[in-house]
């Protein structure tokens, strides 16, 4: 049997997480944030957020050293819980994953159609009300080819990649913040919060999960750790992609704010960048904006489709979900159809267009909650020792309360019909998938 290549260092495996957590939502949907929150409500929001989420991260850690398994989330609730609850688990993960593709993919779009504004042309459709624009159809297919070949050749040409676009990404967002800041003032704050102060922080903290989904990625690759690599040195890389996830959020909202009033910039596209040129004034931060947005789009669409195709795999070697995504290409030592899977798909779902960014950040993060959620418990089950047992309780808790802040009808903010449309036909897809295969057994 073909076994996964083993090529990636702790740099990978921090570049993966921490790629696969940040994408482009502080430039496409940053009006989205301070409409619900206001500055004070959205940095306290992902500051709790992600403070929240280090003691699942240190439960990952301890679970992809014990079980470095493809499969993640899959292997670990295996352990012991019901192999129902195991696929459960699995396909909300897969879903966490994939959804960030097709996003980027429109995403990608978007930001090509503000820089050439004659992009925004040749309309085919619309959904929802938003266009849907021929040139930007094709360009996130483009993309959507690229980056599926290069995970369909080599995870170290994945990981360059993504390591280059990580680095780059943070290079280059120093250096607008830099400028921006020194051009702004904190008049432009107020207001800090757009509703009472718990329920502007509750608005922004349940989509945060979305935002915050992907250190957990680390583990969904441990198969593919190089022979020198230290197992300690996985929960290094998911505390570090936390940490540093924390840090970049909570930066680019405060600057944002601080550079141009916030307020009065919510109707415009991109409002980021348009904060920014008017602090300096000059068109030129906005093109190192741009640049630092396409390699942050480049590197989280890559770090998902890596992320979904492992686990997809994984689920197709335990005959969870066809059997034959489960393969290993003799040659490239990939997951070649489930790779292939996963790009197809993502092509698919890019057609829905602009309509599809906001909602799916409230479904994406129940689905991360409930993976974590699941993870924790199965971490308690196992029966470390009680230090561990209680911060695997911690996370069990963590978990549940991020699903509940979106599911129960009477908090702010709750699942409208769409999303629960959408979670909805995302389980009968997956309870199909699962019926088939128990057929074909």
């Amino acid at each position: 049997m073909t076994n996964l290549a083993r090529k990636l260092r702790v740099v990978d495996y921090f570049t993966l997480g921490w790629g696969t957590m940040v994408g482009v939502g502080w430039l496409v949907v940053m009006d989205d944030w301070l409409l619900r929150g206001g500055v004070l409500g959205a940095i306290l929001a992902f500051a709790i957020g992600g403070a929240l989420l280090l003691p699942i991260g240190y439960v990952y850690g301890q679970l992809v050293t014990a079980m470095p398994d493809a499969g993640g989330e899959v292997a670990y609730t295996a352990k012991v819980f019901p192999r129902s609850v195991s696929f459960a688990t699995g396909w909300m993960m897969i879903l966490s994953y994939f959804i960030v593709c097709p996003w980027e993919a429109v995403a990608v779009g978007r930001i090509a159609g503000y820089i050439f504004p004659s992009l925004d042309s040749m309309e085919l459709y619309r959904i929802a009300g938003r266009p849907v624009y021929l040139p930007h159809v094709i360009i996130g297919l483009g993309l959507t080819a690229l980056l599926t070949i290069l995970n369909y050749r080599g995870v170290r040409l994945s990981a360059t990649f993504q390591n280059w676009t990580a680095f780059g990404t943070l290079a280059l967002f120093v250096v607008f913040v830099t400028f921006g800041v020194s051009k702004g003032s904190p008049r432009n704050f107020p207001p800090l919060f757009t509703h009472s102060g718990f329920v502007s922080v509750l608005l922004v903290l349940q989509i945060v999960p979305y935002f915050m989904t992907g250190y957990e990625s680390v583990a969904k690759a441990a198969e593919e750790a190089s022979p020198e690599f230290r197992s300690g040195r996985f929960l290094t890389a998911i505390w570090m992609a936390i940490i540093v996830g924390i840090l970049f959020y909570t930066i680019v909202i405060a600057a944002t704010s601080y550079a141009a009033p916030w307020k009065e910039l919510t109707n415009q596209k991109f409002m980021t960048a348009v904060a920014f040129e008017r602090a300096v004034g000059s068109r030129w931060i906005v093109s190192v904006i741009l640049a630092a947005a396409l390699l942050s789009l480049f590197k989280v669409f890559n770090g998902n489709l890596l992320a979904a195709s492992r686990l997809l795999f994984a689920m197709g070697r335990r005959r969870l979900v066809d059997a034959r995504v489960g393969a290993v290409h003799a040659r490239n030592q990939t997951p070649s159809v489930a790779v292939t899977c996963v790009g197809l798909a993502t092509a698919a779902c890019m057609f829905l267009g602009d309509a599809i960014l906001v909602p799916i950040t409230e479904v994406g993060s129940v689905a991360s909650a409930a993976g974590w959620l699941a993870a924790c418990a199965a971490y308690y089950r196992m029966g470390p020792a009680p230090g561990r047992r209680f911060v695997a309780a911690m996370g069990v808790l963590v978990g549940l309360l991020m699903i509940l802040m979106k599911t129960l009808p009477g908090i702010p903010g709750h699942f409208s019909e769409y999303e629960w449309l959408a979670l909805g036909i995302w389980s009968f897809l997956g309870l199909g998938l699962g019926w088939r295969e128990r057929m074909h057994k």
